[in-house]
């Protein structure tokens, strides 16, 4: 499946809020932007020239916990009830609509003993995360197969 191209922060900070609004979700955003506030400005830039770096972090309310990290440089690092996976930019809506949508399950293990978190996003493989033992909330255990 096809996937909006995301070429700026900004971009992707409108597409994940047209999101949040269509799951009726309230979003907080704190944008750092130019090299003294973001992180890639401490690192040297090696995008284009005159590129102004720009990260932002969005905080979503409800049930599971959501934030969302944008880096400069096409990465972004999705926290879901504290669980955190490293998701390609353009996916990031695509993957919090699948969690908003109940795309999510824990899978559990006997022997040996594991949990692991997985994110189906309709057109991609799944998203994994392992799970330790003080990470199940009580909404991660209603997600138990």
């Amino acid at each position: 499946m096809n996937r909006p191209n995301l070429p700026t922060t900004q971009a992707a900070v409108l597409a994940i809020e047209a999101v949040a609004a269509r799951h009726g979700r309230t979003v907080r955003a704190q944008h750092d932007i130019g090299s003294d506030r973001t992180f890639a400005g401490l690192v040297g830039q090696d995008g284009e020239p005159g590129a102004i770096p720009h990260e932002a972090l969005l905080e979503f309310d409800g049930s599971p916990r959501t934030a969302v990290r944008l880096f400069t440089h096409d990465e972004a690092a999705v926290t879901v009830e504290g669980i955190a996976f490293d998701v390609p930019r353009d996916s990031v809506p695509a993957f919090l609509n699948s969690v908003w949508s109940g795309l999510v399950h824990v899978k559990v293990r006997t022997f040996p003993p594991s949990s692991t978190l997985i994110v189906t996003v309709p057109g991609e493989s799944g998203y994994r995360e392992a799970l330790g033992v003080h990470d199940l909330t009580p909404w991660l255990s209603g997600k138990i197969r």
